[in-house]
C-alpha cells in the first residue's frame, strides 16, 4: 500500500502535467512556426537581388529600324583640340567699311538710299547741289571748247607752214596757243577728278552730283537729310560689306600663349543657339591692356547669308595648341526623357535607353562624360523614333 501511493501520486502527476505540457509544446511550436515564417522574410531581399535579371530592351525588326532611319555605331574616343571659351562682339570688317561723304559742300536735293539697303558699287546714294561743282563743270566745258578751237587752228597752221605760206613765228604762236589750251583742259579735268565728277557728260552749269557707294555692301548708317547742307568732313552714309564679319574678343594673359594666328574658332550666338559658325583667328594685339590684363584678338567669320548682326553678342571657342581625347556623341543622338539627357544603345536584348552626363558642344557633337562605355553600340540617328516607341510601349504596359 505504501508503495502504491507514490505510484498513484506519480500517475496523478503525469495526468496533471500532460495538459500543461501540451500547451507548452503548442506554444513552442507556434514560436518555431513564427520564427520559420519570419526567417524567409529576412532573406527575401537577398534572394530577389540574386535572382535579378536585366529587363529586355526595345525590340525592332530590321524593317522597322530602316523605316525609322536608325543608324548605329560603336562609341570610340576621338582626339580633340583643347579650346578656350571667350565672350565676343560682332563688328563690321573694318577693311570693308566706308564712311561716305561728299568731296565738296552742297545742298542735299535727293536721298535714294535708306538704312539697311543693299547697294551696288557705284550706285547713287544721294544727290547734292554744289556751287563749286557747277563752276568746275562750266570751266571744263569752256576748256573743251577752247581746246577744240586751238586744235583746229594748229592743224591749219601746220599745213600752211608746211606749204611755206605762213612764217615760222606765226606757226609757233598757234602751237603755243594749242599747248596752253591743252593745259587748261587737263587742269579742268583734274579738278573734276578731285570733285568726283569725272566722266560725266553734263551740260555747262550743271551743279548737281551724286554721292555713290564705293563698293557693294549694306547701308549700316544714314545721316543724309533732304535739304540739309552736306559737308566734306561730315559723313552722309556708312557702307559695310557684311559678307565677312569680325568677332572682337579679349584673351586673358594666361591664355595668350595658347592661341596662334590661324587657329580655328567656333562661334555661337543666343539667336542661333543650335548652330555653330566657323572662323579663324586673324589678329592678336601686340599690347596688353594694363587694367584688364587682356589682349585684343579678332576672329574672321564668313557671313554670306547676313544672319550675324553687328553688335550681337557671341561666344568664341578658340582651338589651342593642346590636344586631348574624349567620347563624342552626335547632338541628334541625345534626347530628353523625363528631363534627363538620354541616349540609346543596342545589345543582344535590343535597344536600351541610357541616362548620360554631357559636356561641351563641339561642331554638332557633344562630349560624353559618363553613361556609356567605349565600344558600346550607340544609336547615332533615329533616337527620337526610339523614344516615341519606348513611351508607347510603356503606356501599353501600364
Amino acid at each position: 500500500m505504501t508503495s502504491m501511493i507514490p505510484n498513484k501520486s506519480r500517475s496523478g502527476c503525469v495526468l496533471l502535467l500532460s495538459p500543461l505540457l501540451s500547451l507548452l509544446l503548442l506554444a513552442g511550436c507556434g514560436k518555431d512556426d513564427a520564427a520559420k515564417k519570419a526567417e524567409p522574410a529576412k532573406e527575401k531581399p537577398v534572394a530577389s537581388a540574386s535572382a535579378h535579371t536585366k529587363e529586355p530592351g526595345l525590340q525592332l525588326s530590321k524593317e522597322e529600324i530602316a523605316a525609322a532611319g536608325i543608324t548605329i555605331a560603336p562609341l570610340q574616343e576621338q582626339e580633340l583640340h583643347e579650346q578656350i571659351s571667350v565672350t565676343a562682339t560682332i563688328q563690321a570688317n573694318q577693311d570693308k567699311l566706308a564712311r561716305v561723304a561728299p568731296r565738296v559742300a552742297g545742298r542735299v536735293t535727293q536721298v535714294m538710299a535708306n538704312l539697311g539697303d543693299k547697294v551696288k558699287q557705284g550706285q547713287a546714294l544721294a544727290l547734292v547741289d554744289s556751287v563749286e561743282v557747277g563752276e568746275a563743270q562750266s570751266s571744263y566745258v569752256q576748256a573743251v571748247s577752247e581746246h577744240a578751237l586751238a586744235k583746229s587752228g594748229m592743224e591749219r597752221a601746220e599745213k600752211l607752214y608746211a606749204d611755206q605760206i605762213i612764217p615760222q613765228k606765226d606757226y609757233l604762236r598757234v602751237r603755243a596757243d594749242f599747248e596752253k589750251a591743252k593745259a587748261v583742259l587737263r587742269a579742268a579735268g583734274e579738278k573734276r577728278q578731285i570733285l568726283g565728277i569725272a566722266g560725266r557728260q553734263d551740260s555747262a552749269g550743271t551743279s548737281v552730283f551724286a554721292v555713290s557707294a564705293p563698293f557693294a555692301g549694306t547701308v549700316i548708317e544714314k545721316k543724309a537729310v533732304l535739304g540739309e547742307l552736306a559737308q566734306s568732313e561730315k559723313e552722309m552714309f556708312s557702307i559695310a560689306d557684311l559678307s565677312n564679319v569680325w568677332i572682337e574678343t579679349n584673351l586673358y594673359e594666361k591664355d595668350v600663349g595658347k592661341v596662334k594666328i590661324g587657329a580655328e574658332a567656333q562661334i555661337t550666338t543666343a539667336a542661333y543657339a543650335s548652330e555653330i559658325f566657323k572662323g579663324k583667328v586673324t589678329y592678336i594685339s601686340s599690347s596688353m591692356d594694363k587694367e584688364s590684363r587682356t589682349v585684343k584678338a579678332r576672329v574672321e567669320v564668313p557671313n554670306t547669308d547676313g544672319r550675324l548682326k553687328l553688335e550681337m553678342f557671341a561666344t568664341a571657342a578658340i582651338a589651342t595648341l593642346g590636344t586631348s581625347k574624349a567620347l563624342l556623341l552626335p547632338e541628334q543622338a541625345v534626347v530628353l526623357v523625363q528631363g534627363q539627357p538620354t541616349a540609346f544603345i543596342q545589345d543582344a536584348d535590343g535597344f536600351e535607353a541610357r541616362a548620360v552626363e554631357l559636356g561641351d558642344k563641339l561642331q554638332g557633337q557633344v562630349i560624353l562624360k559618363s553613361g556609356i562605355a567605349p565600344g558600346e553600340k550607340v544609336v547615332t540617328s533615329g533616337a527620337y523614333a526610339l523614344k516615341a516607341k519606348m513611351l508607347k510601349s510603356q503606356i501599353s504596359a501600364d
